[in-house]
């Protein structure tokens, strides 16, 4: 009798341990497959690092056609129209924190929006930028197509989306009855892109674009989508051909931003917008620009980085 149980035993132990190998076979074998699909670009620095990790997300335009994308016709080339900061303490909340698009930047002495700086300068100048203004080294970098929004959002069957009010915003193809609605990737991306139907203008669409890709993040952690082969292939594969990744990302970068994100979006996480002295500021020649508030930032990232804020809302949100 106890010859068989310890036999059972044995069995047991060795049909563990094959499923751990079967299952470490599985995730190696993803882990090249993704890393073989990354795109990659140069955008990082050489400040040195801080206790956090920290990512810098990007939502570029593209001015692709569709609708919502490139809204002001006479401006050329892409525009980074979405600029997150992802925070990861080693103790503490995370953190996402919206960067105004019109934010009010200098490079080489001229004066322009941040969201033109990628464009004119380079995405490593960009990411210097935002280092300079938290002070705080950008980890990584991903930049997220917009035009890929849709098919990403598709492959997991939609996300919920909330908005209290009434909308039929042409510029952005948004069309959205109060409340809270399962959104396809069309809804989602017209969800991210539309401002001139919103009261608060592009500060409320940096609000909705947070919590789109805090829907993402949540749902693509369902076992309904990880664990089941056929979502997870669908979803990895829209979520790949949707970004741009910096020179040092992986999959298990990319995997730790994931899981950032859904922290950083639940109710135990930080989020809202970096701090200004007036949003409507006209330096002159390039119109009405967001002011930054330097100091508050920097003490802001500095709480954010020892993992010492609170949760809830911060900064002009």
């Amino acid at each position: 009798m106890v010859r068989k149980r310890h036999r059972g035993l044995r069995i047991t132990a060795a049909t563990l341990v094959i499923l751990m190998l079967l299952l470490m076979a599985l995730a190696g074998s993803c882990w090249f497959w993704i890393n073989g699909k990354l795109n990659h670009s140069e955008m990082l620095t050489n400040m040195p690092g801080s206790q956090a990790s920290t990512w810098l997300i990007l939502g570029s335009d593209q001015r692709d056609g569709t609708p919502g994308a490139g809204e002001d016709g006479e401006i050329t080339g892409f525009r980074t129209d979405t600029i997150l900061i992802l925070t990861k303490p080693r103790h503490g909340a995370a953190s996402l924190i919206s960067v105004p698009r019109d934010s009010l930047v200098k490079q080489d002495g001229e004066a322009m929006k941040i969201n033109a700086l990628a464009y004119t300068s380079g995405y490593k100048s960009l990411t210097a930028h935002i280092e300079e203004i938290t002070g705080n080294k950008i980890d990584h970098v991903a930049i997220i197509k917009f035009g890929g929004l849709r098919g990403l959002v598709d492959a997991m069957g939609g996300v919920e989306l909330c908005y209290d009010d009434n909308v039929d915003d042409p510029n952005s193809g948004m069309v959205w009855t109060p409340g809270c609605h399962l959104a396809d990737g069309g809804a989602a991306l017209a969800f991210s892109r539309m401002r001139y139907s919103d009261p608060k203008g592009d500060f409320g669409r940096a609000e909705r674009q947070r919590q789109v890709i805090g829907a993402i993040s949540k749902k693509v952690m369902k076992p309904s989508v990880a664990l089941n082969p056929s979502s997870a292939n669908k979803v990895i594969d829209a979520g790949l051909d949707a970004i741009v990744v910096d020179e040092k990302s992986n999959a298990w970068t990319l995997f730790r931003m994931v899981m950032a994100f859904r922290d950083a979006t639940g109710e135990g996480g930080i989020s809202g917008s970096l701090y200004w002295t007036d949003p409507d500021y006209y330096p002159g020649g390039i119109g009405s620009t967001v002011l930054l508030d330097d100091a508050r930032n920097t003490n802001l990232f500095q709480e954010l980085e020892q993992g010492s804020h609170a949760p809830g809302q911060v900064g002009g949100m």
